[in-house]
């Protein structure tokens, strides 16, 4: 924790403020000032020529460098309370076990709007602030959010920042949701254990429509009513309307929803909403996690399995790892929840770490659907579409209900192809293929992984020919065969290309849910917390992309994907189907799907990973290094590997040969990787505590950039 000012400071006499800024540099930066300044309050700097907003980490009677070399502070931009103790910790803990610099924590969780050098000069004194002329550009832009900040964001004139607001208003009793089954009320009883225990973290394992969102209303109502407030994550913003919604109706208005596609106002109102204790629950994606909560007493991580949870740049955080370490810091429940958990999680759950709490059934007595598996190395496909597939759909028009293909992949098609020679639509900056789209009545060339786009060629530019056609499919070309086949069909297509604008994505599920679409085309966006009334019918396509990846968590990934979109089907009405397409129907994972056995999968999957070694029974990092030649890359990692095996530390961790990414080139940046592998998790940190401070030195040259992450979820 920071340290603390010696007792005796006098205001006045030179100190020394240990200031943690966002660079990509360890260790805390020296500033002075003429009076302490607590830990968590943040602070403008120069750093170099470039006016920055640290944060105060520790107050210091003697410097780490030369006085001289010290500057002095700009602003205390005491315009907050300084951040509390229990948030530091957290963000020390993420520094520490991420390794990555306080600065790179503690800066980029704050609300943009926090993070922005203020344009004006001075602070705010005891009495008020101190108001000097700047005509500078963007001083009315602070004068703006200075005014936010000190105005209470629930309209209550008597509300201080630093003051925590009680909860206020009745909430509609949990009597007001729908009768519980006897499965429900069982596992109720056991998260009200755990909520009068003070602490622990439970594993709420139900069938996708078992109820689990109920359960979750009904603890939020038990915590609220204590005076408590509450954290509800959700791994994609596309699902925090649907649950704002349920959780206004029943728990009131004191709701605060922070994710990233909230505009800077918008959501610095909301943090500072729940920091300031005016919001009773908090709702959002990962970012949420990092929220000041002063009177937190339920962390819940919903569909906790979800790859989402995992930050893929900059600090590379777990947001469900990180939200179990800080239940445990304050001695809070944390409630996980899933139909198909991560086997990390199943793990500790059958080992008693985790409190295992089942939901088998659904809760309004409608069974699972029917699932198919239809092998299509026997079938004659039309548009990759199956005789089985296009009758079940005509079939479900005819019966006026709903019904979804799903296909995993956007776009047109995967890729454009030269039908008389070799030429295939690569991108000009990374080794990936350039993706067809169609924008509008037009179709462009775009790539996935850099954005770059260009116009489809009017003929192949290596031989002539204009004969180029795309091959495979995406949601634009199955909409459009769709379309076709079933003219009279409304068809409605969800992706991330139909969702770009803001408003976009509640707009067309507001269509799905009023029955405003026969037949749905989807990502794996509509896969997962959506309750389709009408929806009978799931179909799959292109089911086996991810069955032969050499990602070692792809299976576990696919029968989540899969039991996700499914579950989709028959919360309503009996005599849902879902139709899998799949050339290796024998596969063990679609063999457990077609019983809707995760426990079956979990205990395959956590075999497999028992004999091979892999996590949940060892723990990994990966080092990643760019460079415009992957030559450069690979031989810094070469180095670090040899460095890394002559240490002490690295007894017993397993350090494997550099390689490069599955796509190499982004961006016309070349990328490879060092994967780390420990049975224990104490000596694979150990080992990188004495490695990395020796990296910088190793990488000065052809690399362009390096780092490390804990736990990687894609290899």
């Amino acid at each position: 924790m920071p340290l603390k000012r010696p007792a005796g400071a006098v205001s006045g006499e030179t100190v020394y403020l240990a200031v943690a800024l966002d660079v990509p540099l360890p260790g805390l930066f020296d500033y002075s000032h003429d009076r302490p300044v607590a830990p968590g309050v943040r602070v403008r700097v120069m750093f170099g020529r470039r006016a920055m907003v640290g944060m105060v980490w520790a107050v210091r009677d003697v410097p780490g460098v030369a006085a001289d070399r010290v500057r002095p502070i700009e602003a205390v931009l005491d315009d907050l309370p300084p951040m509390p103790a229990d948030w530091l910790r957290l963000a020390e803990f993420a520094a520490h076990y991420y390794h990555r610099p306080l600065g790179e924590v503690l800066l980029p969780v704050l609300p943009p709007s926090l993070r922005k050098p203020a344009a004006y000069t001075g602070a705010r004194s005891a009495g008020g602030p101190v108001c000097r002329a700047d005509r500078r550009p963007g001083a009315w832009r602070t004068a703006r959010k200075r005014a936010a900040l000190e105005t209470p964001v629930d309209g209550d004139a008597g509300t201080d920042a630093a003051e925590v607001a009680p909860p206020t208003g009745n909430p509609a009793s949990a009597e007001d949701g729908p009768t519980l089954t006897d499965a429900q009320v069982r596992v109720l009883a056991g998260l009200r254990d755990l909520l009068a225990a003070g602490s622990g973290v439970a594993l709420l394992h139900g069938v996708t429509g078992s109820g689990k969102t109920e359960l979750y209303l009904r603890l939020a109502q038990d915590v609220l009513a204590a005076g408590r407030q509450v954290l509800l994550l959700v791994p994609e913003i596309n699902l925090t309307p649907q649950l704002e919604h349920s959780v206004r109706a029943r728990l009131g208005d004191r709701l605060a929803v922070i994710h990233s596609r909230l505009s800077e106002g918008d959501r610095l109102r909301a943090w500072l909403r729940a920091s300031r204790g005016q919001a009773d629950i908090l709702l959002g994606t990962r970012l949420a996690l990092f929220t000041p909560l002063p009177r937190l007493g339920l962390i819940v991580v919903d569909e906790e399995h979800d790859a989402s949870y995992k930050q893929q740049d900059g600090l590379r955080y777990s947001a469900r790892d990180l939200a179990v370490w800080r239940g445990h810091d304050l001695g809070i429940p944390v409630v996980l929840g899933s139909a198909t958990p991560s086997l990390e999680t199943w793990r500790h759950a059958q080992e008693g770490n985790y409190r295992l709490l089942s939901l088998p059934d659904r809760a309004q007595a409608q069974p699972l659907p029917e699932i198919r598996l239809v092998d299509t190395r026997r079938a004659r496909l039309e548009q990759g579409f199956t005789p089985q597939l296009l009758d079940a759909l005509d079939a479900r028009l005819a019966q006026g209900g709903q019904s979804l293909v799903f296909i995993n992949r956007r776009g047109y098609a995967p890729v454009l192809r030269c039908a008389s020679c070799a030429w295939v639509s690569q991108c000009r900056r990374c080794t990936a293929h350039m993706v067809l789209h169609r924008m509008g009545s037009r179709h462009v060339l775009q790539c996935h992984h850099c954005g770059d786009a260009m116009p489809v060629p009017r003929a192949c530019p290596d031989c002539g020919d204009p004969d180029i056609q795309p091959m495979g499919r995406g949601t634009q070309r199955v909409e459009e065969f769709l379309a076709e086949r079933f003219p009279g069909a409304r068809i409605l297509r969800i992706d991330a290309d139909a969702t770009r604008l803001k408003g976009s994505a509640e707009a067309l599920f507001a269509r799905a849910h009023a029955g405003e679409a026969d037949i749905l085309v989807g990502t794996q966006m509509v896969s997962k917390g959506h309750d389709f009334a009408r929806l009978g019918l799931v179909g799959v396509l292109n089911a086996d992309a991810m069955l032969f990846s050499q990602d070692f968590r792809a299976p576990e990934r696919l029968f989540a994907q899969l039991m996700q979109v499914a579950g989709r089907a028959g919360r309503r009405q009996g005599g849902a189907q879902v139709i899998v397409q799949t050339d290796y129907p024998e596969q063990a994972i679609y063999q457990a799907l077609l019983q809707h056995d995760y426990v079956r999968f979990a205990a395959y999957a956590l075999e497999e990973r028992r004999d091979l070694g892999l996590p949940p029974f060892s723990s990994q990092a990966l080092l990643t290094a760019q460079a415009v030649r992957v030559r450069d890359a690979l031989d810094f990692l070469e180095a670090a590997r040899a460095l890394a095996q002559s240490l002490p530390e690295s007894a017993g961790v397993r350090i494997h040969d550099p390689v490069p990414l599955r796509i190499v080139r982004v961006a016309r940046v070349e990328r490879a990787q060092l994967l780390f592998e420990s049975d224990g998790r104490g000596a694979l940190h150990r080992l990188l505590r004495a490695l990395l401070p020796c990296l910088d030195e190793a990488a000065r040259g052809a690399v362009q950039h390096w780092g490390i992450e804990i736990d990687p979820q894609e290899i």
